[in-house]
């Protein structure tokens, strides 16, 4: 790609809270493996009003919940169940198959609550499509802190500048998190062949384009990029090895049709294995065409 791409999100009101989604979009359909970046908040859920995603499956894909503020418990048909905290990463890798839960934890319940996060899917490799599933959780000590041009970043999977996430990943990425001030700049290497930069808050220029909080900036094939704040930002930077074609239909990434058509029919009639304790489910959309 020689040149720069500005990816807009579209946004789903759910009624607490607004969800703004960038990949996959009609422009973009993936970054890297990065097929799938959702972002909360930031938002007060007043009590009473809680964030309840019931049990739903997955094929294909890791998970990640990067939050920047609140607290979310994560429950999967693995038998795990961890609160997710800001600086903490919980890796999800579903494979051949997991089913999951994402609730505000119970302690919390009846009080007001923040809530502000990135939710991404990362496609597996042929390799590790059918996988076995798996849960790790690592806490946010555990997370290591790089530096470019002066700017620090939370290194929260992958390889980058020297460094390397203690997360286990199934392909060469990078994903960052960090602030710039206002008035800084720093030069963006070229790490990886796909590489984006996400506006959590703030606005920013990268390569002499201006994008504001929510809005992607996909970046070109050129050597390095400068990125620069006037006022100040939060940013996350994602950049990997393309994976080659992925179809994504609801919670499920495959490439291949068959696969996502019999999660799909197995999910219909019971067949992955339940999230104990919590009995509710997400049936399956209504009038959504498969791939």
């Amino acid at each position: 790609m020689s040149e720069l791409m500005m990816i807009k999100p579209s946004i789903t009101d759910l009624g607490a809270f607004e969800v703004r989604r960038l990949l996959p979009s009609r422009h973009r359909r993936s970054v890297g493996p990065f097929v799938f970046w959702d972002h909360f908040g930031p938002v007060t859920l007043p009590a009473g009003s809680n964030m309840d995603v019931r049990p739903h499956p997955h094929i294909g894909l890791a998970t990640l919940t990067w939050l920047f503020d609140g607290q979310i418990t994560h429950r999967d048909s693995l038998g795990y169940q961890q609160d997710i905290k800001p600086g903490a990463v919980n890796w999800m890798t579903a494979g051949k198959g997991i089913v999951h839960s994402e609730r505000t934890p119970q302690a919390r319940r009846g009080q007001d609550n923040p809530l502000h996060g990135l939710q991404i899917w990362l496609g597996l490799p042929g390799d590790f499509e059918e996988t076995e599933p798996s849960f790790q959780h690592y806490p946010a000590s555990d997370i290591p802190e790089v530096e470019c041009g002066g700017v620090r970043f939370k290194l929260i999977a992958g390889s980058a500048l020297g460094s390397e996430s203690p997360v286990e990943v199934y392909s060469p990425l990078c994903y960052l998190a960090g602030r710039l001030d206002a008035g800084q700049s720093f030069r963006w290497p070229r790490v990886y062949p796909e590489q984006a930069v996400y506006v959590v808050e703030g606005s920013l220029r990268a390569g002499g384009q201006a994008a504001e909080a929510g809005q992607m900036v996909v970046l070109p094939d050129h050597e390095a990029f400068e990125i620069s704040s006037l006022n100040g930002a939060r940013i996350a930077i994602l950049a990997g090895e393309p994976l080659g074609k992925r179809y994504v239909w609801w919670n499920f990434v495959s490439s291949s049709r068959k696969k996502i058509r019999a999660a799909a029919a197995l999910w219909d009639r019971g067949g992955f294995d339940r999230v104990d304790g919590d009995d509710e489910f997400i049936p399956l959309p209504e009038n959504r065409p498969m791939p």
